[in-house]
């Protein structure tokens, strides 16, 4: 009998760490959705993250990652998404990209394809009180917008939103060629001019600068401020807790 009873006090208590354990570690809920405020620059699929305030996706100011690198000069999310897979500094909690496809202005023959906007299901762990995402400016060489540290909003049903500008990853000469531009620039917005884009850096337009914002298209070359140009913002975040 004694042997039962410790037994059942054992799991008793078992039970009871469980109730003070697990509610701290189940992760919070949040719908996000993004919008593309421009007329003429659509955005790559938005990659969304939740973190600690200690590490953001990409910081104002600071030179931008390989990750955001290959985002803002080729549309190419593999290296940041598998960065924060590995997450190497222990800071992120979960973080997903939109399968939708690009987000395209209104009016321009992409938009009978894409939307301008999206919505995405995100979790944050006790923790993760940030949240940043990243999308490329996609007619441009480098350019790209997004949020670096976003407060996540603590109660359920309360929203926190935001209007974005655009940025300059100061990683890519600013050519304007469509040679030097991702080949989905010219097909979503309606300009079959100029040579088409290989959508790989170009080692010769590197440039080792910071993440600032981006002075808009200048023209001169393929890009017409006309067509591809844009007044900030370019964007807006809404971040709903849902649970």
């Amino acid at each position: 009998m004694r042997r039962t009873h410790k037994l059942a006090l054992a799991g008793a208590v078992a039970g009871l760490a469980t109730l003070l354990i697990v509610p701290s570690a189940v992760a919070r809920e949040y719908e996000v959705k993004i919008t593309n405020l421009t007329s003429g620059q659509p955005l790559t699929p938005p990659v969304v993250a939740t973190h600690k305030p200690k590490h953001a996706v990409f910081d104002v100011g600071q030179p931008a990652s390989v990750g955001v690198r290959e985002i803002a000069e080729n549309g190419n999310s593999a290296p940041l998404l598998a960065f924060l897979e590995t997450d190497p500094l222990n800071q992120f909690s979960d973080f997903v990209e939109s399968t939708e496809g690009p987000l395209v202005p209104a009016g321009v023959p992409g938009d009978m394809m894409f939307d301008q906007s999206v919505t995405l299901t995100v979790d944050a762990r006790r923790k993760a009180r940030r949240l940043s995402w990243v999308s490329m400016l996609i007619c441009t060489n480098d350019g790209m917008t997004g949020v670096d540290s976003l407060k996540l909003p603590r109660k359920e049903g309360k929203t926190r939103g935001k209007r974005t500008d655009g940025y300059d990853a100061g990683t890519e000469i600013n050519t304007e060629d469509y040679a030097d531009i991702v080949p989905p620039c010219q097909a979503l917005i309606g300009d079959s001019s100029g040579e088409i884009g290989t959508g790989v850096s170009d080692p010769a337009l590197a440039e080792g600068e910071v993440i600032r914002h981006h002075p808009g298209i200048e023209g001169g070359s393929d890009l017409d401020p006309a067509i591809h140009g844009w007044t900030d913002p370019v964007a807006r975040i809404r971040v709903k807790r849902t649970g």
